[in-house]
């Protein structure tokens, strides 16, 4: 019976993929193995006792109270059961068993990456020879925390400055958001080299991919089984190059061109350092079409002002109310700028501060209902938040 559930799931899920029904994994229908109904259980084990023994038991019976234990027992076994056999589904599967899925795709998770910035090395003279920068030299922003360069740096003879790309020595966010000239402290000493400076905000430091984008990209996997450069390929090759990537827009701005353009977790806009990774992976041999000429750009900023108005129930605690909606107006402005291409909504902000217990009734000023391309990213910019008053229900 698992065998022909588990069937009928992957018969289901290409049916709805081939009609185009299905973009993301929650779309698949739920699924349990077992019935694991608390009455259904008790209902068989007391038919089956009364079956066996021609009594039938009273509430307070201690018979019954220990089947009721076994009962239980039985619960949390099935319970087991119906659990290890959803981890054969991608939809519910976790850890090493969904590593071991998205095997069958030849998808494997992505690791902790390294933070990147780009450097600039700047010599005390110019000089007649050229200056070698060896790859690995560090510099740091703090005492714990160091950048090495990636490759060799050769600054030619003549010329007093050149960049480089560095990566954070350690895995994860902790080198993300150094801003401009934060890392400067230099830990290699190199011969006439003075300055060498972040020259671009650290960021790309992300933790090993959790499951939920690791099923995502198993499941949007079989789209990289084309030769023919589809849109959800290239979005799936570029998903898969560090996992703070959170979405990517692509399109075609004129004939044989794709135009690529990533956001990270957090609204985050990606800098060159990442745009540069992610033009690498998709520009391989066995990843594109020959005639596709590939760039990768940052997302298209359209600001927008958040103006709004509420007013507060009679009885609403101003100050926890107001606190709240302040969190409420972050949460908005958040979710506006975490996918690409997601419409100005003032309903969803007037939802969003109208779901505060104590706000009565909210008026936006601005912004106003703005349709936003798959490329563009809505990004607040300035922000007032008022309140007006009290008023009677």
């Amino acid at each position: 019976m698992m065998k022909n559930k588990i069937e009928l799931a992957g018969a289901i899920r290409l049916f709805l993929w081939k009609r185009g029904e299905i973009l993301k994994v929650s779309d698949l229908p739920d699924i349990d193995f077992i019935d694991i109904s608390v009455e259904n259980v008790e209902s068989i084990i007391f038919s089956a006792y009364t079956k066996l023994t021609g009594r039938t038991l009273a509430q307070g019976d201690p018979v019954r109270l220990f089947i009721l234990f076994i009962v239980n027992v039985i619960i949390m076994l099935l319970n087991k059961i119906n659990e290890t056999a959803k981890q054969n589904l991608l939809k519910y599967s976790t850890g090493e068993n969904l590593e071991n899925l998205a095997a069958f795709w030849d998808v494997q998770r992505i690791p902790a990456q390294s933070a990147l910035t780009t450097l600039k090395v700047e010599l005390s003279t110019v000089r007649d020879q050229a200056t070698i920068i060896p790859a690995g030299t560090r510099v740091s922003p703090t005492q714990d925390l160091f950048f090495a360069t990636n490759t060799e740096l050769i600054i030619p003879a003549g010329e007093t400055s050149a960049t480089v790309v560095a990566s954070c020595t350690d895995t994860g966010t902790v080198g993300n958001d150094f801003t401009i000239g934060e890392i400067s402290r230099i830990v290699d000493p190199i011969s006439y080299v003075a300055v060498m400076t972040n020259i671009t905000k650290s960021q790309g430091g992300s933790a090993i991919e959790d499951d939920d984008s690791l099923r995502e990209r198993t499941f949007e996997a079989p789209e990289a089984l084309s030769t023919a450069g589809p849109e959800l390929a290239y979005k799936w090759h570029a998903k898969s190059t560090n996992s703070a990537i959170i979405d990517v827009g692509i399109d075609s701005p004129s004939p044989g061109c794709v135009r690529i353009v990533p956001l990270l977790k957090g609204g985050e806009i990606p800098g060159n350092e990442i745009l540069t990774a992610i033009f690498d992976n998709v520009s391989a041999k066995k990843k594109r079409p020959l005639t596709d000429n590939v760039s990768v750009e940052s997302p298209t900023i359209i600001n927008f002002d958040l103006d709004i108005e509420y007013y507060l129930t009679e009885d609403a605690d101003i100050s926890i109310t107001n606190s709240r909606v302040a969190a409420a107006v972050e949460n908005y402005i958040l979710w506006q700028k975490s996918k690409l291409g997601r419409d100005i909504n003032d309903s969803e902000l007037i939802a969003c501060v109208k779901s505060v217990s104590g706000v009565k009734r909210v008026k936006v000023v601005s912004p106003v209902f703005t349709v936003i391309e798959a490329t563009q990213l809505a990004v607040c910019n300035n922000i007032s938040v008022s309140m007006i008053g009290r008023e009677v229900e």
